[in-house]
């Protein structure tokens, strides 16, 4: 472990790398603080320097905190609980009465698979596209929530069988701790949760637009100029909590005397669980595993529109990093910059190779109907893969094969393998061709409707230059540009919703009948994928 001079040394690297109005940082070892580093402004117009005490929203990084609450509320029910008798019962009753019976019936669909990504429904921030919200709407959790649940109907996987990342299974978690307890749950997580863990200034802020003073957000890089972000949307579950530095520096401290204890909840969703087909799963209970040259650490990532944070701990090293941003550079880069510095664990090195030409282009995944986009990386021998939301790089170890963490890809002629390790999935891509036939096409243009969501899509333009737009039970949504990869796949672009970061591209694969006429298609993200619209 570097000394404290190297320590402070480190931190003081990251403001520079990680550009942008305000952040903060600490470092915790051994559950004692060794070094922190706060800079910039919380308010840039006000001119309101940063500080340790103050607030900033950590958003999905409160899912460990509503799963430490599920597991205390296990261990030491409310009297009225204990009662009623079976516990886990009480629980598992309440997700039947939320959910749709089609998601509940004879679906092996448990409280656990919310707790561990697993549950195969789609994220509710990326269907609110489909919904007809625009970037700024207001979106209210009493309001806005209850209709999207009658919404759900289907999975996109098997529960149990798959990881993917979605908001609704905690939003849907605290639903069914509320109506178990009959107590809020910003009331239980104070009582049982923050107060315990001496986080002394957190609380539970479900509502974006009235986030503590005097933080403020920020969208925007040097290049494009800083602006302040607009969230007018509520969350509570799957996000919700403020927090200051002090405070998450006070729950490092907790969860490194809890991880010493073998029976605490912390230790105990430490440990590994497996997938349906007993394969290692790496995220459990709102903490997800990610192996640094072997180093096993523990923690979450969360972001807001103008907000970034990361938290995580290297188990057995007895480590923990701490990033709080008030703008969008990667929080998580640089928890795992100064987690690998203070290891001594560089990134893996790989000599440059020179890629196979096959593997530029577009390709399409046979069984997730998702498009997959391979193009040139930033230096020789990587490639920027777009798939999941945002681009990854992965490093060739040869000219067909390729590596980053989590992932592997190989590429052979016109098809493209990807093994996607914390998702369970593997891919095998075809390569989509474009014809020029395609944007004459006017057929695309029309009226679309997904009845299982209650959904209707506009496809309107000419000479290829195609728009999308979606109208659902939240309004009409804004009119974003489509475009061609090939075959009859099409990209409709999604760079800023409710959410951040927002679903990116969605995938939409026309189909026609055996006349040629394009009778509807099938559209997804990573986030939400398989839902079918047929044209009216």
């Amino acid at each position: 472990m570097a000394g404290q001079d190297t320590v402070q040394k480190i931190l003081d690297d990251i403001p520079l790398r990680y550009r942008g109005p305000g952040g903060a940082v600490a470092v915790i070892r051994h559950g004692e603080l060794i070094a922190q580093r706060v800079w910039g402004y919380a308010h840039v117009d006000q001119r309101v320097h940063l500080t340790p005490e103050i607030r900033m929203p950590i958003c999905s990084i409160t899912k460990q905190f509503v799963c430490a609450l599920l597991l205390d509320l296990k261990r030491n029910p409310t009297p009225e609980m204990a009662a009623k008798g079976d516990i886990e019962a009480q629980f598992e009753e309440k997700l039947r009465e939320l959910l749709h019976p089609d998601l509940t019936n004879n679906s092996g669909l448990t409280v656990d698979h919310l707790c561990d990504m697993q549950s195969g429904l789609r994220d509710y921030w990326a269907m609110t596209a489909l919904w007809g919200t625009k970037p700024e709407d207001e979106f209210l959790v009493e309001r806005d929530c209850p209709p999207m649940l009658e919404r759900t109907k289907s999975f996109h996987f098997k529960a149990g069988t798959e990881y993917s990342y979605c908001n609704v299974n905690f939003h849907i978690l605290a639903r069914i701790i509320e109506r178990v307890t009959g107590q809020s749950l910003g009331k239980l997580l104070a009582e049982r949760i923050l107060t315990p863990a001496g986080m002394e200034t957190a609380f539970l802020c479900p509502d974006n637009s009235k986030l503590p003073s005097p933080c403020l957000g920020y969208e925007g890089t040097e290049q494009t100029g800083f602006f302040p972000a607009v969230n007018r949307m509520e969350w509570s579950g799957d996000a919700g909590l403020v927090a200051s530095l002090t405070d998450m520096i006070a729950w490092e401290k907790h969860l490194h005397r809890l991880f010493a204890d073998s029976k605490s909840w912390y230790h105990q969703v430490s440990q590994p669980i497996t997938y349906a087909d007993g394969t290692h799963a790496p995220y459990h209970y709102g903490l997800s595993h990610v192996y640094l040259n072997g180093v096993d650490t523990l923690g979450h990532s969360g972001g807001l529109r103008g907000y970034r944070s990361n938290r995580r701990h290297a188990l057995q090293e007895g480590l923990s990093v701490v990033v709080l941003f008030n703008h969008e550079a990667s929080a998580g880069s640089a928890a795992e910059d100064i987690m690998r510095a203070l290891l001594h664990k560089p990134k893996p090195e790989y000599a440059p190779v020179d890629p196979s030409s096959a593997w530029t282009g577009s390709f399409l995944d046979k069984d997730t109907q998702l498009s997959i986009t391979v193009s040139k990386g930033s230096a020789t021998g990587e490639l920027s893969i777009a798939y999941a939301g945002h681009s990854e790089t992965i490093k060739l170890t040869d000219s067909s094969h390729g590596e980053a963490q989590g992932m592997s890809a190989n590429i052979d002629g016109d098809v493209l393998r990807i093994h996607r390790v914390i998702e369970n999935r593997k891919l095998e891509a075809r390569r989509l061709v474009p014809r020029d036939s395609s944007l004459k096409d006017n057929s695309l243009r029309g009226d679309y409707k997904c009845t299982e969501i209650d959904s209707v899509f506009h496809c309107w333009g000419d000479a290829g230059m195609l728009y999308g737009e979606f109208d659902g039970y939240l309004g009409q949504g804004t009119a974003t540009s489509m475009k061609y990869l090939g075959d009859d796949v099409w990209i409709l672009t999604c760079p800023r919703g409710l959410d951040a970061p927002a679903p990116g591209d969605w995938t939409v694969v026309f189909h026609r009948d055996d006349s040629g006429s394009i009778v509807g298609f099938k559209i997804g993200c990573w986030l939400a994928r398989g839902l079918d619209f047929i044209k009216v």
